[in-house]
């Protein structure tokens, strides 16, 4: 993104930051986390869910993973990781589903018809890609809504160890960006000494001001 920009590195998952002071859809950061190549490019979305399959391995039923925030491809590659080693899907054809919701007009998130039999009664493991909690815990409104078990919540980066009792598995935490802040828009410091935007921003890129 610019000249700031430097790389997490975990193995073969690289997460590149671009320190700032950016805008997303529920508050102002610090940092903008680009994931682009985590969820575009065949090899990394491969090692990216070889990271996250390890908490699932021993004591898991996995039938669906609901992807956020375009995580679909690592999803069908945790989908594969997670059948390689062996952990039970109920489901009639002994594979995993792999979906994801939509949007409706009121920014909630929906199944349609053709889709809700593969959350109903299934054990469900929820991925998205960065979080503060507030995503995740709208997915988890969504799949109780439709009947889904809630089995695990993976990420790419969390800023938060858990959601509602539930711990989310990641491949990065703030453990390896330790001043990574989120900030309500009316608490934001950098705004109350008028520093500008730098880009809007979400799980799927970035729009500079």
């Amino acid at each position: 993104m610019d000249s700031r920009t430097f790389k997490l590195s975990t193995s073969q998952v690289p997460l590149k930051v671009t320190p700032g002071h950016f805008a997303t859809n529920h508050a102002h950061v610090n940092y903008y986390l680009d994931s682009t190549t985590l969820k575009s490019r065949q090899s990394e979305a491969r090692e990216t869910a070889r990271a996250l399959v390890g908490a699932y391995v021993y004591n898991t039923v996995v039938d669906t993973i609901v992807c956020l925030e375009g995580m679909q491809v690592v999803g069908a590659y945790l989908a594969d990781e997670l059948t390689q080693a062996g952990v039970m899907s109920r489901n009639a054809h002994q594979t995993v589903y792999v979906v994801s919701p939509e949007f409706n007009s009121n920014s909630q998130m929906i199944f349609r018809d053709n889709l809700q039999p593969m959350i109903k009664g299934k054990n469900i493991l929820l991925l998205a890609v960065v979080t503060t909690g507030k995503t995740i815990a709208k997915g988890m409104e969504c799949i109780q809504y439709y009947g889904g078990i809630l089995q695990g919540i993976s990420a790419i980066f969390t800023a938060v160890d858990q959601v509602d009792g539930i711990p989310i598995h990641s491949v990065y935490t703030k453990r390896e960006l330790p001043d990574y802040q989120a900030f309500d828009f009316r608490e934001c410091p950098f705004c109350q000494k008028g520093q500008k935007l730098d880009a809007l921003v979400n799980s799927y890129g970035y729009s500079k001001l």
